[in-house]
């Protein structure tokens, strides 16, 4: 990413704490590919955020933001009701959880919120730039040191569970069972397109498909469903 205005990721940043946005700042840098475009010290500034950013040129919906890093624990609104927020706008922006704590429970409740995907704020830079980037792309990012616990209390709360049959696969086809496979690992749908030398449209289309066959709501239940009928499994990449 050369870091033109074009190629930009923008994104806005949830942290009641200051350091530690400082220190995101420092990392996601505009010559890296990055655009800080607004910061929250907590989670019940995102929506007004997210509505000056929204209509930048009149022409509406969220496209002035590419992702939003989201703090689980806030003093006024947490994380994951935050993140309930952004997700239902229309055309809402992605959002990746970065917390310094592995509570399964909380970062299982991001994804029931509907969260791309979460990292611990241990995690290195590196990572954290592909993480958002990742997220930004359309895929989804699980940090592979708490994934499987993580997983687990996500489908105990989850209707993800009821679904699995002896034979988990029979309503996909081989193309979609592909696709479903490539989604639980965080593949975003271009990667995918990529990776199976398909067009993007195709793979929307197989991904729609496997949703309604499968009964699935969104792509962190395709990857818990993937998880569960042994698809994918923990360390794979």
């Amino acid at each position: 990413m050369s870091g033109t205005v074009d190629q930009l990721v923008r994104v806005v940043l949830v942290d009641d704490q200051e350091l530690v946005r400082s220190g995101l700042r420092r990392i996601l840098r505009r010559r890296d590919g990055f655009e800080i475009v607004a910061e929250c010290g907590d989670g019940s500034e995102v929506p007004g955020t997210l509505d000056e950013l929204a209509t930048p040129d009149g022409e509406g919906g969220d496209r002035g933001v590419d992702v939003v890093v989201m703090d689980l624990r806030m003093r006024t609104v947490d994380g994951i009701t935050a993140t309930t927020g952004v997700v239902a706008r229309p055309d809402g922006p992605p959002v990746l959880v970065l917390t310094t704590f592995d509570d399964d429970e909380m970062l299982s409740g991001a994804l029931r919120a509907g969260a791309a995907g979460f990292l611990l704020k241990d995690s290195s830079a590196d990572d954290l730039i592909r993480a958002v980037r990742t997220v930004a792309d359309g895929g989804h990012w699980l940090d592979p040191s708490v994934t499987g616990r993580v997983l687990q209390q996500f489908r105990t709360g989850s209707p993800v569970a009821a679904a699995r049959t002896s034979a988990a696969t029979d309503p996909l086809t081989a193309r979609e069972l592909e696709v479903l496979q490539a989604i639980a690992l965080g593949r975003s749908n271009g990667e995918i397109a990529d990776e199976l030398v398909i067009s993007e449209l195709t793979v929307k289309s197989h991904v729609g498909r496997i949703f309604t066959k499968l009964g699935l709501r969104d792509r962190p239940a395709a990857i818990v469903y993937a998880y569960d009928n042994g698809l994918v499994s923990p360390g794979r990449s």
